[in-house]
């Protein structure tokens, strides 16, 4: 049988992953194996082994507090504990986690932590009683933190203008900042112009390799949340940027299992996610103190300019790469009621006259003198 070498940066995480999963399984009871198989088609290597993390913890939490399993390792965990394992179990749980040490460091789980890691119960304990292995589903039981939304955080038109501008220019970096600025300014212009000019995701920005650029079409492909290929068009000053880039990066020999990437470290391998974070909170810390910019707050202030521009919600869903239009409604909610508003008197029934504004041009009554 031919092996075929598809060695893309989404299939090299997807391989990652996997691997890891295997290793966590291992510290896991031999049950859960079942679990995790019957979600393969529904769900990413990465979210499963996410899942696996966070079943982990929690198996963890209850050995150290409940004395009846001090003494039996986790693998050895019996499927009868999911039903010995009452609400308050699991709601004692949610309130260690808001606050512990591991490790030697404070860890801290807000509302949506929390909630993620009841849901992996819940899939969980649903797998297990859906299949009748286990008699009751505790885990539906738990009240689910209350989520509150946030407050869409991006940058203004002229914060983004801004932005580029100490990028080339390198204003407010430290000398020790500056020196690798001068090696690797090029290259943080083209990532934050495309960041900005797209509005995709990081991990899709790493993941570019040089031969999904399509200038002929202005178009670069990315793999999407969930291993779907899509193609992401893009304007002038991104085309300038990456072309500016690009000039630069041919000069450069990259290391091995990096020679197709795009985007490259100081170290000639494929830059990484935490990398680009890195670089965008050194640039962004330095224009605004207000307000935390991240990748995603990128992404956000490009989903923004984009709906402002063309008032269609579902194509700043399409480009955005969401697979429900809710999920970009609820984003940007704020500027869908807006553009709800200017709606109300974007069509003309009739011509407006004088006479038909409020009180103008109304013949003056008998009344009116009275009322004077």
């Amino acid at each position: 049988m031919a092996v075929v070498n598809n060695d893309n940066y989404h299939n090299l995480q997807i391989r990652d992953n996997i691997r890891k999963m295997r290793l966590v399984l291992d510290t896991l009871p031999s049950w859960l194996r079942d679990y995790f198989r019957s979600i393969e088609p529904s769900t990413s290597a990465r979210t499963r082994l996410a899942y696996a993390y966070d079943i982990r913890m929690f198996f963890e939490f209850l050995k150290e507090n409940n004395p009846s399993l001090k003494n039996t390792e986790i693998p050895d965990f019996k499927l009868d504990i999911l039903e010995k394992i009452g609400r308050t179990d699991i709601e004692e749980y949610l309130e260690n986690i808001t606050l512990y040490e591991k490790d030697g460091r404070t860890v801290i789980n807000g509302e949506r932590g929390k909630a993620r890691k009841l849901s992996a119960l819940r899939s969980m304990y649903k797998y297990f009683f859906e299949t009748e292995k286990v008699s009751r589903n505790t885990a539906e039981l738990v009240i689910p933190p209350k989520i509150h939304e946030k407050e869409i955080i991006r940058l203004d038109a002229d914060e983004v203008a801004k932005l580029l501008d100490m990028v080339e220019s390198g204003e407010g970096l430290t000398e020790k900042e500056l020196i690798y600025h001068s090696r690797t300014k090029i290259r943080d212009v083209a990532i934050l112009t495309l960041l900005l000019g797209t509005g995709i995701r990081v991990s899709e920005c790493v993941g570019i390799d040089i031969k999904d650029i399509d200038f002929n079409n202005g178009g670069i492909k990315v793999t999407r949340k969930g291993g779907n290929e899509s193609v992401v068009y893009f304007g002038e000053e991104v085309e300038a940027a990456l072309h500016d880039y690009l000039d630069e990066r041919e000069r450069i020999n990259a290391e091995s299992g990096s020679e197709n990437a795009l985007f490259l470290s100081l170290q000639n391998k494929r830059i990484s996610v935490r990398a680009i974070e890195k670089l965008v909170k050194k640039y962004a810390s330095r224009l605004t103190s207000l307000k935390k910019i991240t990748p995603h707050k990128l992404r956000s202030t490009y989903g923004t300019a984009l709906y402002r521009e063309t008032g269609d919600i579902y194509l700043v869903a399409d480009v955005l790469g969401h697979k429900d239009v809710n999920t970009t409604r609820k984003h940007y909610a704020a500027q869908f009621e807006e553009s709800r508003r200017h709606a109300a008197n974007a069509v003309t029934l009739r011509e407006k006259t004088p006479e038909s504004t409020s009180g103008k041009g109304r013949k003056k009554t008998d009344t009116d003198d009275e009322n004077e």
